[in-house]
């Protein structure tokens, strides 16, 4: 709204025509008791309300501010005509261009400071009285975040150092700072912790700076701790500043030796020694004592190859105090493992063999066995060894982390037996099969006695069958010969040239041998029911001419004594027709015999 300056002649409540009348009115005035106080924000307006909630006086005339002057009269700020929108500015010095009167007749002061920290009054002026309000006013100003300056680099065990400055400034009413280590907070007992507090108010704002000193005694558990200071102030929240830790300053206390090595130590493991101890800073170098000898060195020591002699206890210590020490012993695991026989061994076919093994080791030592990486189920021992039993055998000896193998390679040597020699009929009769099973070591060469198509089978176990196809045109003896390096063996067989092909007998469960002489002796059968049935023919055919003969010269009487005379010569001559007829019997077989 419009402000306007009243000329200087006009009087601090309102010009009056008479004095009687001012006066009346100020004893008539009404003062509210009751001071109510209200807190403004620094750099902001603040807004003083004017009998907040109550109504104006009857006829209300105007309305004036005033603030209060410690040991002087109050000081004029406005007034405000009654049905008039214009404000008369009476304020001088700090408040000439920084207040105004709200629609609600409340006084508005523009960027708030310390300085407007009073009592402001409302004068309400009617006709008949003049009511008072007065209102006390405080400026808050939030302080800024805390910080921690000056930070030491390092705390030592059991002296009391000074840890850092926490700092928050601008604030008002001033601010409280506490601190805290690991969120706990630490209170000042004068001896292994104390804190100082310093506020210093600035001259020209009357803002107030609150800084805040630790000094604390830091033990070795305070290692990795983190140190924070906190603001705490009526506007409200706390703040934290940024945690800090400090590294602690302390003796060595113990010392650790340990062995980098995973699982278990064997001979020739590098062994790698970590010497460490827990003082801060710790140390750079150690002592290792190690079995013959002392060795200065860094934190680390590693043992090149060791074998069953390195198991021992092994310590390390500080450089500048033996008395500080640690030990550590190791052990070196090893495995000896010795078999007999081993490599390639010969062996004669029925000959014994019993495997031997020696084993030393520093633990518990599980053997297992395998012939041609097949698992044996137990240690190989022969009474008589078979040609079967060669291949390569391997000894397995194990313990936690250590495995040792061992093996030989046996060979069965024999000479040549032939297990079988036989023969079969081929397809249609065609031809015959010679079959040789033949079973020696090394693997035995067969040579026929007759020419052929020759088949071989795999040579497994010591065994080998040979077989050749032969067509006979005449009887034979067939000799197989099979023979190594350590000898041979012969058999024969007869072999038939042809099989009878009028009577096809089979006879289950025998040989082909034996069925050619089965088939001889039914040739041989069947050769003489035929001479048989040949000579039966001749004789009844001798039969039947005879008795022709007599019919023909029985009705002829004259001539019988003629006749008569020549029977004798008749019966001669059928005598000799009844000899014949063996021979013509034997003659007849001898024939079939020969065509089988």
């Amino acid at each position: 709204m419009p402000v306007t300056t009243p000329p200087c002649d006009v009087p601090n409540v309102v010009q009056e025509s008479s004095h009687s009348r001012v006066l009346s009115l100020w004893l008539n005035r009404d003062i509210v008791s009751s001071l109510q106080t209200i807190t403004a924000l620094y750099g902001e307006t603040i807004k003083v309300p004017c009998n907040p909630g109550g109504a104006k006086p009857a006829n209300h005339m105007f309305t004036k501010w005033k603030y209060d002057i410690p040991g002087s009269t109050p000081g004029n700020l406005l007034v405000k005509q009654a049905n008039i929108d214009e404000v008369t500015i009476q304020a001088t010095g700090i408040y000439k261009d920084r207040v105004s009167m709200g629609n609600d007749s409340s006084l508005l002061i523009s960027r708030a400071t310390l300085e407007d920290q009073k009592v402001f009054t409302c004068m309400e002026v009617g006709p008949a009285d003049i009511k008072e309000y007065s209102t006390n006013v405080l400026v808050y100003k939030k302080p800024s975040a805390p910080q921690i300056k000056d930070k030491v680099k390092e705390l030592e065990n059991g002296k009391l150092t000074a840890v850092g400055e926490c700092i928050t400034q601008d604030a008002n009413p001033p601010a409280n700072i506490t601190w805290s280590k690991n969120g706990n907070p630490l209170t000042d007992d004068g001896k292994l912790t104390v804190i100082t507090t310093v506020l210093k108010k600035d001259p020209a704002t009357g803002l107030t700076t609150t800084s805040s000193k630790l000094q604390y005694t830091a033990m070795k558990e305070d290692v990795d701790s983190t140190f924070t200071c906190s603001v705490h102030h009526q506007l409200g929240p706390d703040q934290v500043s940024a945690p800090e830790t400090f590294s602690i300053i302390y003796p060595t206390e113990m010392v650790d030796l340990q062995v980098i090595n995973k699982g278990l130590i064997k001979e020739g493991d590098n062994v790698t020694l970590k010497c460490k101890a827990d003082g801060n800073p710790p140390p750079t170098s150690f002592n290792f004592h190690l079995k013959a000898m002392t060795v200065e060195n860094s934190d680390t020591y590693t043992l090149i190859g060791v074998n069953r002699n390195s198991t021992g206890e092994y310590k390390c210590s500080l450089v500048n105090n033996d008395k500080m020490v640690d030990s550590e012993s190791i052990i070196v695991h090893y495995l000896d493992l010795t078999l007999n026989p081993s490599g390639k061994i010969i062996k004669n076919f029925g000959e014994g063999l019993v495997a031997q093994v020696q084993k030393n080791a520093s633990a518990e030592v599980k053997i297992s066995w395998t012939k041609d990486n097949n698992k044996l189920d137990k240690q190989p021992e022969f009474d008589q060894l078979k040609y079967s039993d060669s291949g390569i055998y391997e000894c397995v000896a194990s313990m936690e982390g250590i495995t040792e193998k061992r093996s030989f390679q046996l060979a069965v040597e024999g000479k040549p037996m032939i297990k079988k020699l036989d023969k079969k009929r081929g397809q249609e009769g065609k031809h015959k099969v010679l079959i040789c099973e033949v079973e020696g070591s090394p693997k035995p060469t067969v040579q026929w006695s007759v020419n052929g198509t020759y088949e071989e089978s795999p040579y497994i176990d010591g065994r080998v069958t040979y077989k050749i196809i032969v067509v006979p045109t005449e009887n034979l003896t067939v000799t197989c010969v099979a023979s190594n390096k350590l000898g041979e063996d012969t058999k024969a067989i007869v072999v038939s040239s042809r099989r009878i092909q009028t009577l096809s007998v089979t006879f289950a469960g025998t040989s082909d041998e034996e069925g050619d002489q089965a088939q001889l002796i039914v040739g041989v059968v069947v050769g003489l029911i035929l001479a048989a049935v040949m000579v039966g023919i001749v004789y009844w055919i001798y039969q039947k001419k005879s008795k022709q003969g007599e019919q023909e010269t029985g009705g002829e009487q004259p001539q019988a004594r003629s006749l008569g005379s020549a029977a004798p010569a008749l019966r001669g001559e059928g005598s000799n027709r009844s000899n014949e007829m063996p021979f013509l019997i034997g003659l007849a077989v001898r024939h079939q015999t020969r065509r089988i």
